[in-house]
This record gives structure tokens, sequence and C-alpha cells, in this order.
């Protein structure tokens, strides 16, 4: 979950994955109050996937994001550069086609799949705007993309609150459940370090994105941006 600025290579970001890779579903759940159940859902209804579509799922983790779209009877591949997560993933769910991939060069061919979606892990990506540029690539014309991750709050006062919150309780609780406080600092702070909801709807365009919308999710704290490839 990193931006480029934080100077972290992706072998040093597969290599933190990694690490936390065996209670990384349990984090979620904690840090998020339950929220994220919610957000997967909202992604899910967005990418709208129909029987026998392909949906690329990047970022996966474990693979629990791309459950719900092989529920809906798409051929999903999950993929990450964590080989942490890919293995814990394949454990739990070896019926699922897990594929190790960089989302600055993701090993699938032009126009491969009908729909692309990431999930609080475009931040991780060092080039976002050349990774835009690949999902971009193995999407079929007209296909779409769906992205969700954490954003800016609209309301000054909770803004202020929910940074504090981000920068100080995050790595304390995460690292409680880990036992690897550090890599949760570096999240923390990549999420302050990223774009608004404005600023990722412009990175798209440049990507060349088409149709950019988002909406907020939790007053903010998550951003669902959705657009679509030129046909």
């Amino acid at each position: 979950m990193a931006r480029a600025s934080l100077e972290k290579k992706p072998a040093e970001v597969a290599s933190m994955f990694d690490g936390i890779a065996e209670r990384y579903d349990l984090v979620n759940d904690v840090i998020s109050l339950g929220q994220d159940r919610r957000w997967r859902k909202v992604v899910r209804d967005s990418v709208a996937a129909l029987p026998g579509e392909k949906v690329l799922d990047l970022a996966a983790g474990t693979g629990t994001s791309s459950e719900p779209f092989e529920l809906d009877g798409a051929y999903v591949v999950p993929s990450d550069i964590s080989f942490g997560m890919l293995s814990v993933g394949k454990r739990r769910r070896p019926d699922l086609p897990f594929v190790a991939g960089d989302a600055t060069a993701l090993p699938f061919a032009d126009g491969a799949f009908d729909a692309v979606t990431i999930s609080f892990g475009l931040r991780n990506v060092v080039d976002t705007a050349g990774g835009l540029r690949e999902m971009l690539r193995v999407v079929r014309p007209g296909g779409r993309i769906v992205v969700c991750e954490f954003s800016t709050p609209t309301w000054g006062p909770f803004r202020t609150v929910y940074q504090e919150y981000l920068m100080r309780a995050l790595p304390v609780v995460a690292g409680a459940v880990t036992r690897d406080k550090g890599s949760y600092e570096y999240l923390a702070e990549s999420i302050r370090s990223w774009p608004d909801q404005a600023g990722l709807a412009h990175l798209m365009l440049d990507a060349g994105w088409e149709h950019v919308a988002y909406r907020n999710l939790s007053g903010g704290i998550v951003a669902l941006h959705r657009a679509s490839k030129p046909a």
C-alpha cells in the first residue's frame, strides 16, 4: 500500500506483506471495525461480474476479495506480488488460480479480462500511473476497472480525528495482532500521503481510462473509483 514517494521497491513491499500474511485478513477486520466486509460488497456490486466473464483481482492477498466474483459465476484470477499472501490463500482456497504478479508488469495478454479490480492495493504500486496503464492493457476494449482505496474524509473535523487515529492507533492495534508494528506504521503513512478522491480520478484519466466516477464510503475514509476502457 505504498506511494513511490515513500521509496519502497516492489521487492520490499512484497517482503513486508509476506511477514503479515498469516493474520492479514484478521487485522483488516479489526482495524476497519468490520467495515471491510461492507466495502467488499460494494466492490462486488460495482464490478457486476456476469457469469463467464473474466475478472482480474489485483492485490488479492489471500483471495478473500476474489471469492465474491466466483460466487457470481465469473472466472476470477487472484493476483498479488507477495508470495506469502499467495501461499496463505492457496492453502485456504486451492481451487482458485492464484498468480504472482507485479501490477506494473502483469503476466497477462492484452485484453485478457473483462474487468480488473484492486482493493486497498493501488497504494502498493510504486509506479501508480504505470500500474493503471498496465491494468488498461490487460482489459478488453469497453472493459472496466473498479478501485477501492483509502481516501480523504469529507468532513474536516472528522478528517482530523481520523488522521490522528490512523497514525497513532492503527500501528499499535495492528502490531498487537501481527507483532509487526513497523509495517503498519509504513502503511499508515502511505494512506496519509495518498491522493484524495479527485486526485486519483485524474490519475486514472491520465492513464487512459474514461468515464471515471467515484463515490465515498464511510464518510470518505474509503473511495470507490470506477471507469472503463475506450471501446
